[in-house]
């Protein structure tokens, strides 16, 4: 293991060369330049960020890429500064020991889960900060929240997941309000990451076979606070052309690309861990993007035993499990079988196994050999445990799937759920973070899974709560000004309507946000269904309300460009052209404004297609209350009082959906609308003398007390620890969701 540990050792090369550009006071800022933790840490984003507040701006929130370009003698000058250096070396003794701990929630309660043997997370995007742009939405975003908690909570977990050259596609819209998508180049050099290197100073690189082409992969480590991220990558010199391009985008490109992405995160991802030392003791499949994995771990017990597939697929079973994320057939990856002909014709006899028993594997009937082939059935057949992630979502996906279990009840299919939750120390705005810390502990971060913790929330008084509240609006307003201000004059706009952005909006008034991937099914614009309604809503002089959007339609949906485009249009509405706003190329860090700064998060998908949703959690945190659909977590948080009343939110339409798109748009338009018209403005704006809304503060306060300490990722990983990873475990939880077979 010579080589693999020297690659492991190097991962603190790139580090180790820019502390040596640092003076001597300020080099710790490089060890933490180079760990994510630092993203969940607010003191530490405000250290780099005092050190030049522009150039923090213009380089995307990277502190690799800002400190090569501050002048030496500016970081001279912090680095004489009494009061810089009391945080940077406050923060740097928190760091050291947050990395030493060794007494952890999870070396506690499942010590069974050992650093040797590791849960392997699969998943095909990442979220961890805007700055690593290798996300497209919610599912990789929970995967960064996945792996922040696994840090947190000392669960031994390696990520496994594919660097994107370009990530996803950038939005830009045009004077039509049509989404035109481009793409921009990662700095890979200039980011907090390292690529890893065999003792000879070589990329250490794998090999996989794409269509019969040997295609070199090398490997990239991101630190997530304890947690390694590895990130493989086919651009070299060595690769064809083409094949270099294989990792250039992510969800980009046909049915070819995308069974070789999957075929590099599956079967190359495997072989990663494998050229690292790395033996996990649990495959964990987030999402069928990563199901071929499982046919690697099986070639690779073949080869070690000398056994039968069919030998192994007990011990394969035993080692895997396999989150679902979509209810939406279209999001279920299926590839022909001529497709699998073309690439799979060399591999299936490494597993001892025919063309008609490798594509059964496969298959959602079995005995037609041109069935296609899924990479969720893949992963059913093989994993020992499945689960969709909330309540309802489990309920949805059991009756997708019930065609591969015909005997069993559709009750009784082996598929459960855990519900998914988000970092807290990642979401929440510091200024409520340190309300929490003065009203219920200075570590309640540590402690979210708490509910007793939580009820102090109704400690805090009224007028702080809602002070910190409109701060943060009028942090989100001011964000929303200045992105549309540099959209218009990208859009070559004329002098008038760019400085007219400066008075959109106003910090005062009920807002709303919905900002989310413009799929059809999510229903964007929900809310101009009855347009004259809506706009007797939004332009009441007397109780105005306005909206912010913000969101990406997939490149090839034109149906969801056309329902921006719709809205771009009711943004121009002159009774309503300051209250209706659209932030283009959504990231994560305009997801943090909104989540911290909206008063209500709209949420209108088409029931039941919302697996899980996550972005109304964050609100929760923030203090900010949903208007949802009774889909997806939503069903599990919404709690209304004996009338019906909602007593944390509001919960559009009926708890049941109708295969008449029609018919449920038309309810759950007129269920919005009502509610917006005799519950929620009203509510709002019945307001003291001094401009607080005590009626609202209390459903604010009640919405933190019932959802934060159920919808959070410490939650989530604690299911799955006990559940899932090592059934079996006792551990006390305040508070559990999941119900998985075991």
């Amino acid at each position: 293991m010579g080589n693999d540990f020297m690659a492991i050792s190097l991962s603190t090369r790139s580090a180790s060369q820019l502390r040596a550009t640092l003076p001597r006071s300020l080099k710790r800022l490089a060890d933490l330049a180079y760990n994510y933790w630092w993203c969940w840490a607010a003191d530490q984003i405000s250290l780099f960020e005092m050190i030049n507040p522009d150039e923090w701006e213009r380089c995307g929130h990277n502190p690799v890429a800002l400190l090569p370009n501050i002048p030496y003698d500016r970081l001279t000058h912090h680095s004489i500064d009494p009061l810089y250096l009391k945080r940077l070396n406050a923060l740097v003794e928190e760091f050291d020991r947050y990395m030493a701990a060794e007494n952890t929630w999870a070396s506690r309660v499942a010590p069974q889960i050992s650093p040797a043997h590791p849960v392997a997370y699969f998943c095909a995007e990442f979220g961890l900060h805007e700055s690593l742009l290798v996300y497209s939405g919610g599912l990789g975003i929970l995967a960064g929240d996945h792996l922040k908690s696994a840090s947190d909570l000392g669960v031994p977990l390696v990520g496994v997941g594919l660097l994107y050259r370009q990530g996803y596609f950038r939005q830009r819209l045009n004077r039509e309000g049509w989404q035109e998508d481009f793409y921009v180049d990662a700095p890979f050099e200039r980011m907090p990451l390292e690529l890893l290197k065999t003792e000879a100073g070589e990329p250490l690189a794998i090999e996989v076979q794409v269509r019969q082409r040997s295609v070199q992969v090398q490997i990239w480590k991101v630190q997530v606070g304890r947690v390694a991220l590895y990130l493989l990558d086919t651009n070299r010199n060595d690769n064809d052309p083409i094949d270099r391009w294989l990792t250039g985008h992510l969800y980009g490109g046909n049915q070819e690309t995308r069974i070789a992405q999957e075929i590099i995160l599956g079967i190359g991802g495997v072989r990663a861990l494998q050229a690292l030392g790395i033996e996990p003791g649990i495959y964990h499949l987030n999402e069928g993007h990563a199901a071929f994995c499982l046919l690697e771990a099986a070639r690779l017990e073949i080869q070690r035993t000398g056994q039968s597939f069919y030998d192994i697929e007990a011990a394969i079973r035993d080692r895997s499990v396999f989150t679902t994320h979509t209810p939406v057939p279209a999001g279920h990856d299926v590839f022909s079988a001529d497709l699998m002909d073309s690439f799979f014709a060399q591999y299936w006899s490494q597993l001892g196994l025919s063309r008609e028993q490798f594509l059964a594997l496969g298959a959602r009937r079995l005995g037609d050999p041109w069935e296609p082939f899924g990479m969720t059935v893949l992963a059913l057949r093989l994993c020992r445990t499945a689960n969709g992630v909330s309540e309802l979502h489990g309920q949805v996906s059991r009756q997708m799937w019930h065609v591969l279990y015909p005997e069993k009840t559709e009750a009784t299919v082996p598929i459960g759920y855990v519900t998914n939750g988000v970092h807290a120390a990642t979401w929440v705005a510091s200024l409520l973070s340190d309300l929490y810390a003065q009203y219920l502990d200075a570590d309640w971060h540590t402690k979210v899974l708490d509910p007793q913790l939580w009820e102090k929330v109704q400690q805090i008084p009224d007028e702080d709560l809602w002070w910190r509240h409109l701060v943060l609006k009028e942090r989100l307003v001011a964000h929303a000004r200045y992105k549309i201000k540099q959209s218009r004059k990208n859009r070559g706009e004329d002098t008038q309507a760019i400085t007219a952005a400066d008075q959109m909006l106003d910090p005062n008034i009920l807002t709303i946000g919905f900002a989310r991937r413009f799929s059809p099914y999510k229903r964007g614009d929900l809310l101009l269904r009855d347009a004259d309604r809506a706009l007797r809503i939004f332009g009441n002089p007397d109780r105005p309300v306005q909206i912010i959007f913000s969101g990406k339609a997939h490149p090839a949906d034109e149906e969801g460009k056309r329902i921006i485009q719709r809205l771009m249009e009711w943004c121009k509405q002159p009774a309503i052209q300051n209250r209706v706003a659209f932030i283009e190329d959504y990231d994560m860090y305009t997801a943090r404004k909104l989540v911290q700064g909206v008063d209500i998060w709209l949420n209108n998908p088409r029931r039941p297609l919302e697996a899980s949703g996550t972005s109304g959690q964050k609100v929760c945190l923030n203090g900010g209350l949903n208007c949802s659909v009774l889909d997806g977590w939503w069903c599990e948080g919404y709690q209304a009082d004996a009338n019906g009343r909602g007593l944390n939110g509001w919960a559009i339409g009926e708890d049941a959906h109708t295969s008449d798109q029609e018919l449920q748009d038309r309810i759950d338009s007129t269920s919005l609308y009502e509610l917006l018209e005799t519950e929620i403005v009203p509510l709002y704006y019945d307001q003291d003398d001094d401009g607080v809304p005590h009626g609202w503060v209390k459903r604010m306060k009640t919405s933190i007390q019932t959802n934060v300490p159920a919808f959070n990722t410490h939650r989530m990983l604690a299911d799955y620890v006990t559940r899932i990873y090592a059934p079996g475990t006792t551990a006390e939880l305040s508070h559990s969701l999941a119900k998985v077979p075991l």
